[in-house]
């Protein structure tokens, strides 16, 4: 091609070589950027990127970081199934959770999800809402063979629950709930009562209630009867016998909590400050109170317990219970587990009172 042609055409002058066109990001509509994608842009092999998508230590930190650059620049995402295929393994992990759309299962779900992620593990969850569902929850998981893990939500499990995961070798973790022979993250309940209590009594009341689950609680979620005890301590320790008449018990959702606290308001010494157990059961508290003609904090003081997003916005008191970061712990304890290292036998998350202005 004579010269004049090739400065016409912006062909490049004979012995020259000119780089690639840099690839822009792929755009809305475009197919998914591909493993092969991201090794072009960082200018490695596959097998290099392969590495370092699976946290391998023999990647020298310059490609690491090119590769890491690739990926956020690309919006490469990892396909679960196709790695599941090449590696031989699912890169799930079992989750049994009871209630999971109630505000702290939701908000412990959150954190859970967020430590697997990281670490790209997905979530096989399995929802608890009846005592037919419970029984079948563990042999079923154990069944499909789809797991590398569990983690149990809330509930601890029976011997004959245990017996089934172990048939199938795999790592359990508990989270909000404890068993003499795993590794769990829980709460001191007890602890968490007296607290709740404490406060109120710090603020002159002697007359104080408390709204719970019913006995026995459905699945062996005995949180709120551990922080009922933490409020009959509290009380006996101050000179204060508890008195059956301000105890109440119902289910956990705001409804039957606002109808079983409403004949507390109906005594002839009505109490003036509720512990309930629950954020959820203290709003339904407020709601009986209220109907009752009472405002809050001036005729009742009303302290909760999780700290869930919505109390900030009700402005409710209650103890803090770090259920998001519990959640990411019991995946961290798993994952250590799975990849072969010993994790702690147990952990307490800290309790601390959030004032607000129910109180």
């Amino acid at each position: 091609m004579p010269t004049e042609n090739r400065e016409k055409t912006g062909a490049p002058p004979r012995g020259e070589r000119v780089a690639p066109p840099r690839r822009a990001p792929a755009r809305r509509g475009s197919r998914a950027p591909t493993i092969r994608d991201v090794a072009r842009r960082a200018g490695v092999g596959v097998g290099t990127v392969s590495r370092v998508l699976n946290d391998s230590p023999l990647v020298k930190p310059d490609k690491r970081g090119r590769v890491v650059a690739a990926i956020a620049e690309l919006g490469f995402v990892r396909n679960p199934t196709a790695h599941s295929l090449s590696t031989g393994r699912s890169h799930a992990i079992g989750v049994i959770a009871p209630f999971f759309t109630s505000p702290s299962s939701a908000e412990r779900l959150r954190g859970l999800s967020t430590g697997l992620s990281e670490r790209g593990y997905m979530m096989l969850l399995v929802d608890v809402e009846t005592p037919e569902q419970r029984d079948a929850a563990f042999t079923d998981l154990a069944r499909s063979h789809a797991v590398e893990g569990v983690i149990v939500i809330s509930i601890r499990p029976t011997d004959e629950e245990l017996a089934a995961i172990a048939r199938e070798r795999w790592p359990i973790v508990l989270v909000d709930s404890s068993h003499r022979s795993l590794p769990h993250v829980a709460t001191d309940d007890v602890i968490g009562g007296e607290l709740a209590t404490g406060h109120l009594l710090a603020k002159g009341h002697e007359r104080i209630a408390f709204v719970g689950d019913r006995r026995p609680a459905p699945f062996g979620l005995n949180s709120s009867e551990r922080r009922w005890r933490g409020y009959g301590r509290a009380l006996r320790g101050a000179g204060i016998r508890p008195l059956k008449a301000y105890e109440r018990f119902g289910g956990h959702d705001r409804e039957e909590a606002r109808e079983v606290a409403t004949p507390l308001f109906a005594l002839p010494e009505p109490p003036t400050a509720v512990f309930a157990a629950s954020d959820i059961q203290a709003i339904g508290v407020i709601e009986a109170a209220t109907r009752a003609g009472l405002e809050v904090p001036g005729d009742l003081a009303v302290i909760g317990f999780d700290d869930i997003e919505l109390a900030a916005v009700v402005g409710l008191t209650t103890v803090r219970q770090p259920l998001r970061e519990s959640g990411r712990r019991g995946a961290e304890l798993l994952l250590a587990a799975i990849e072969g290292t010993d994790p702690a036998p147990s952990e307490m998350q800290p309790l601390t009172v959030i004032e607000r202005r129910t109180t």
